[in-house]
């Protein structure tokens, strides 16, 4: 297992001390804040270790109060607010000195079969017909942005395919909306929840990204003070997070310094495993903020 996904898994391991109690780490990544994407699998595990039997969590609703601060653990306090017949409910706040950064709730339910349906994935390359990270590097990453730079050479326990490089590499503006092949970098334990864990963390890594490009604007552009504000998630059916997503992704709106983006994850065979929706911070710095 390479070091960047057993990383991961040991983040996403968190150390009870308490009943309804966990402590998370942080990677020390030299990120100033805490990277949403983990705090939000850090939560799912949490509230997913205090559902006792097999139910699978089918919904999250979660709402980043303040910058999480790398440096020192996070506290989740899991409130069982109900266990139901068929579905039970968790609410989990995050806590840093002494005050919350986040808070989430999340939905379980036991396996039921039903009517189904769901809308079908766009026609795109497969993630086999596109430049994978390792050739992007070699052929771009001379000429690309210092920030662009770093982010691309750190070693990532998700792997990320984009159908299309032009917001990567330019400023131009696109339409808003993108697709993104993703899956975790080695094999991850069988066990469902930990995919859904995993899943959890990678679904922030791009969503916010795409109300920024019709402005030709990336979240390292310095003029822009850009942040999660909140991120919901649905599990529709099983999957693997170790096995290649399509993430299609759009933004319907930006206004009053928010920007509204909508997510959908298919396998590659086509099967919607998942939907997500975040609002994001987009507020323009002025030059004597920069400073």
């Amino acid at each position: 297992m390479t070091s960047a996904v057993a990383a991961l898994l040991d983040i996403l391991d968190l150390e009870p001390l308490e009943h309804n109690l966990f402590r998370g780490r942080s990677p020390q990544a030299g990120w100033q804040r805490v990277f949403g994407g983990q705090v939000i699998g850090q939560a799912l595990v949490a509230a997913s270790r205090s559902v006792e039997d097999s139910r699978s969590v089918h919904s999250l609703h979660g709402y980043f109060l303040r910058p999480g601060d790398p440096q020192v653990p996070i506290i989740y306090e899991v409130d069982r607010i109900r266990d139901g017949g068929s579905f039970t409910t968790r609410r989990v706040v995050a806590v840093q000195h002494g005050k919350a950064i986040f808070s989430m709730s999340a939905s379980f339910q036991v396996a039921e079969q039903g009517i189904e349906h769901q809308i079908d994935m766009p026609d795109v390359p497969m993630p086999e017909d596109l430049t994978s990270e390792n050739e992007l590097k070699e052929k771009f990453i001379d000429h690309a942005p210092e920030a662009v730079k770093r982010y691309w050479r750190r070693e990532r326990p998700i792997e990320l395919r984009p159908v299309d490089y032009t917001h990567f590499l330019s400023s131009k503006k696109l339409p808003p909306y993108q697709h993104v092949w993703v899956r975790a970098t080695e094999a991850l334990p069988d066990d469902p929840r930990i995919h859904q864990c995993v899943l959890a963390y990678a679904s922030d890594m791009t969503l916010l990204d795409t109300a920024l490009y019709p402005h030709g604007r990336s979240v390292f552009d310095s003029s822009l003070q850009v942040a999660s504000l909140d991120h919901a998630m649905w599990f529709h059916r099983p999957f693997r997070a170790d096995e290649w997503l399509l993430y299609t992704q759009d933004s319907p709106s930006a206004s009053g310094s928010r920007g509204f983006n909508r997510g959908s994850l298919y396998t590659r065979d086509g099967v919607l495993v998942a939907s997500t929706t975040q609002e994001g911070l987009m507020r323009l710095v002025s030059p004597k903020e920069e400073e």
